[in-house]
């Protein structure tokens, strides 16, 4: 499951902003991989005033952060699309400039990665370690979309 964390400074990112930025991030990640919505959480961290520096010195802009962790083996055509993606919803539902919006993705193993109990399938064969997977667990899985 791709992991995204989005930091911005505290009370910059409203409840309902973080609910279509999160809703925004996991459409860019199935679009773009393919994969279910249900792989994709997005987890928000407010930084408190003081608590973040640029260059040696408080941050005194608007920067907000989104970095994902995602299983290895997505082309470079498909990171860049979420890249895009990511960077397009943050920009609109913050309402802030392409310059204030910083991403990073990381590439994790499928094999070093355990999500609800199971180690995680190598991209592209979701629909199979799904259905492999008990059927308590995989009705689980779908009813979160």
């Amino acid at each position: 499951m791709p992991t995204y964390t989005v930091e911005a400074a505290a009370g910059r990112l409203s409840k309902d902003m973080k609910q279509r930025i999160a809703a925004g991030i996991t459409r860019a990640h199935s679009e773009a991989t393919g994969a279910q919505g249900f792989f994709a959480q997005v987890i928000f961290r407010e930084i408190p005033e003081g608590d973040h520096f640029l260059g040696g010195a408080p941050l005194q802009s608007d920067q907000i952060f989104v970095s994902g962790h995602i299983r290895a083996g997505r082309t470079v055509e498909q990171k860049k699309q979420l890249l895009s993606a990511i960077v397009k919803v943050v920009e609109e539902v913050a309402e802030t400039k392409k310059r204030y919006i910083w991403v990073y993705l990381s590439d994790i193993a499928h094999s070093q990665m355990v999500e609800f109990g199971q180690v995680l399938p190598e991209p592209g064969t979701e629909s199979q370690w799904l259905q492999s997977m008990a059927s308590e667990d995989r009705d689980y899985l779908l009813s979160i979309g």
